[in-house]
């Protein structure tokens, strides 16, 4: 590819006057990022609307100026919102589209507004302006699922379904208490969207280039009127830190782990070999050559996506890792991975809210796989140690020797005879019988956080009031 420079090309009307002349069409090609920060509009406009306001209240430019900037940008924003805006690859980025075009409204006051800025700290505050609103969105999506989740647990506390280790059957316990261990994680995961949204609430504006500014700026008053805490408390941090996008991605890459798990176990559970569960056909797709079949796609991209934030995270920690302080151009790479993993969370959360919501239960499919589990095997082994004071691992042992026994006669645990049980464990009553039942066993797992269906109608009112915050 040739690398052609136009000596008679105009210079950048940005930072032109150090050059004799303008960057080469490769340059041009890099250096550009309006492509993908155009999304920084609505925050770009807003920052700068702080930052004419506060530069008029400060007597840095003419209540004037300040009024014809400010009416300028209310256009630029309706223009944007509207569709009827140019972006233009020349002007590099989204701030010098919109001063651009701000001059051609107002004319020599539209340079004004830059006065005690920089694009460092311009693109800085922007930038949290932005991930705040994506981590508010996250939080918000999280309670919608989380809402679904419960209502599912609380529609299903009493549905038995097998508990799986190693993804081998284990214990009995309900698809409720299932559904609800999903609430728990999303709670830490919109717990640590908040923590990330309170850690990033400071604003860069004011910090200039790297070393603040000798006017006489009122950086606590742009603070309050973006919704910030506080300024960042040093100027060379403020314009250099990335930390708010990597915590971001660092959260929502555990978000997406979190949604491939259930996606994964929602393809699992819709499979013939469970056949547990059907999603509805607004969330399933077919097959070009095989008409029977019906594909949880849905599901399935919610996994593969977690692949996508996860790798969002991975490159702007490689970006960030070597830099020196203040700005670098590598930081420009910070914005698309953040855009495209927020993307793909809002299209995932939808998706497995729509999922959950929708997905019809198969309750005989999971009772019939639990029983064939021979998992009331604990339930027999405890009640030897209760009731025959045999040490746990003995009883263990005996009861092990009875499922193996139950599995060579073609049957389950819960058809052995009281003469079978006595083969193995002489002092075996009727009473341990009545242990070999699948709801027993759900019922006795009355500990807190416990599968006991009571348990889990209860824990789906404490998840309303802490995770959703309504009264039970």
């Amino acid at each position: 590819m040739t690398d052609k420079t136009d000596k008679s090309a105009p210079k950048s009307a940005i930072w032109g006057g150090r050059f004799e002349t303008g960057p080469s069409q490769i340059m041009e090609r890099i250096n550009a990022s309006v492509d993908f920060d155009r999304r920084l509009y609505a925050e770009d406009i807003a920052a700068s609307v702080a930052h004419c306001a506060m530069l008029v209240a400060q007597g840095i430019i003419s209540p004037a100026d300040g009024q014809a900037i400010q009416g300028g940008l209310e256009t630029i924003k309706g223009e944007i919102e509207a569709g009827q805006f140019t972006f233009k690859a020349s002007l590099e980025d989204v701030h010098m589209n919109i001063e651009a075009r701000l001059a051609e409204l107002i004319g020599e006051a539209a340079g004004r507004l830059h006065t005690a800025r920089s694009r460092n700290d311009q693109v800085a505050t922007d930038f949290r302006l932005w991930v705040r609103g994506a981590l508010d969105r996250m939080i918000a999506a999280i309670a919608q699922l989380q809402d679904a989740l419960i209502g599912r647990a609380e529609e299903h506390a009493g549905t038995v379904m097998p508990g799986f280790t190693h993804l081998q059957p284990a214990q009995p316990v309900t698809f409720g208490h299932h559904l609800l261990a999903y609430v728990e994680m999303l709670g830490r995961d919109a717990g640590r969207a908040g923590d990330c949204r309170a850690r990033l609430n400071e604003s860069p504006l004011g910090a200039g280039a790297l070393a603040g500014t000798s006017f006489p700026i009122d950086r606590e008053m742009t603070a309050r009127a973006l919704g910030f805490d506080r300024p960042a408390g040093n100027s060379l941090d403020a314009v250099s830190d990335r930390d708010f996008a990597i915590e971001y991605l660092s959260t929502a890459a555990l978000l997406a782990v979190h949604l491939s798990r259930l996606g994964d176990e929602i393809v699992l559970w819709s499979s013939r070999g469970f056949a547990f569960i059907r999603l509805p056909d607004a969330l399933s797709t077919g097959s070009s050559m095989l008409p029977q079949k019906r594909n949880p796609d849905a599901a399935e991209l919610v996994r593969a996506k977690s692949g996508r934030v996860i790798g969002a995270l991975n490159t702007l920690l490689v970006v960030i890792k070597g830099l020196p302080l203040a700005y670098s151009k590598d930081m420009q790479e910070d914005k698309e991975p953040v855009f495209d993993a927020a993307d793909s969370l809002d299209l995932c959360l939808a998706a497995m809210e729509g999922m959950v919501r929708g997905l019809a239960v198969d309750g005989d499919a999971m009772r019939a796989a639990a029983e064939q589990a021979n998992s009331e095997a604990l339930d027999l082994a405890d009640w030897m140690v209760k009731n025959l004071d045999r040490p746990f691992r003995d009883a263990h042992h005996a009861a092990g020797r009875l499922v193996k026994l139950a599995e060579e006669r073609g049957l389950r645990l819960a058809q052995l005879t009281l003469e079978d049980l006595r083969s193995v464990e002489p002092g075996m009553t009727g009473e341990a019988l009545e242990i070999l039942d699948l709801d027993r066993a759900l019922s006795v797992r009355a500990s807190f956080g416990g599968t006991a269906p009571d348990n889990v109608r209860a824990a789906c009112g404490r998840a309303r009031q802490r995770f959703l915050k309504t009264e039970e």
